[in-house]
């Protein structure tokens, strides 16, 4: 699984992308964002609050019940606001 990160995310957890392999428990974007906030300080900080945090799955917008699995993109990023 491919996972890119943008905007504060990407600073808060200290790489733009990585490739991960998940447990098998993880199947969703919720479960991914539990999974990685345990992966280190950085990524920890990133995900301490999953509501200020959006996901696509292979570039489509996703909620947090959007089922992801080996092969998927998966981007997280701050909200955007437009004017």
């Amino acid at each position: 699984m491919r996972v890119l990160y943008f905007a504060w995310v990407r600073q808060k957890v200290g790489m733009a992308e990585e490739e991960i392999s998940p447990p098998p428990e993880v199947r969703d974007v919720a479960g991914l964002v539990t999974w990685l906030a345990g992966r280190g300080p950085g990524h920890a900080a990133a995900f301490a609050d999953p509501r200020q945090v959006r996901a696509a799955v292979n570039q489509d917008f996703a909620p947090p019940d959007h089922p992801v699995g080996q092969g998927d993109e998966v981007a997280f990023f701050p909200p955007v606001t437009g004017g």
